[in-house]
């Protein structure tokens, strides 16, 4: 069984669906997505119905991301401004019926019930634990402050007090190489600008890249 993690697609579904095809993701794969999956990019919608169809297969584990949170609070309030100024306005485009610019109405509830009841704020296993943006170093993860693993700081991550490695998003490297701090490694690879989505197997450190473009590329990082 592989334990593959996958960083910020931000509405990327081409890179999202060329990084599937070369993983080839095996039926007793374990598949974490670290949240960010609207906004910015051309296709939410399209990223969404992919993570859906995933979820359901008893694969996918995903995370929330800050963005995912503004989306929530932005429904919940009614207040957009926030929200459309972070890249809402793509995502709801990416909804649009009729030639409208998109609505809240436009998205389907599906989309709604996955964003808030299946996406999880933390995921742990054996020697590694998965969270969006950082987490606290002498807190367990179920007493984590919801600020800290949207928000972060996450650039230099400090050790967590239970010696298992952090696999983080939210930071975007835009060399496109992951960063990896030996404790800590952060897989946003800037998929919305002219950077990758990543791919990585925790376990053995291969990583696997796509981008909008559908190119895509392999490497191995140290572990």
């Amino acid at each position: 069984m592989r334990i593959l993690a996958i960083g910020d697609i931000h509405g990327c579904s081409i890179a999202l669906d060329s990084l599937l095809a070369a993983v080839a993701p095996q039926p007793e794969d374990k598949i974490i997505t670290l949240g960010d999956y609207v906004d910015r990019g051309p296709d939410t919608k399209g990223v969404i119905d992919r993570l859906i169809a995933l979820h359901a297969t008893g694969q996918l584990i995903p995370l929330r991301g800050n963005h995912e949170q503004i989306m929530l609070n932005s429904r919940a309030d009614g207040k957009l401004l926030a929200w459309l100024s972070w890249g809402g306005k793509a995502t709801l485009a990416s909804y649009a019926v009729s030639g409208n610019g998109g609505t809240l109405q436009d998205i389907p509830e599906s989309h709604w019930d996955f964003l808030e009841n299946k996406c999880v704020n933390w995921y742990e296993t054996d020697k590694h634990f998965f969270v969006h943006a950082d987490a606290e170093p002498d807190l367990p993860l179920a007493e984590q402050p919801e600020f800290v693993l949207f928000w972060g700081p996450s650039d230099r991550p400090l050790p967590h007090f239970s010696g298992k490695t952090m696999i983080h998003g939210h930071d975007t490297q835009e060399s496109g190489i992951p960063l990896n701090l030996g404790h800590a490694i952060c897989i946003d690879t800037w998929a919305d600008g002219n950077g990758w989505l990543t791919c990585l197997d925790v376990t053995s450190g291969k990583v696997w890249q796509a981008n909008q473009a559908g190119q895509q590329r392999q490497f191995l990082i140290d572990r």
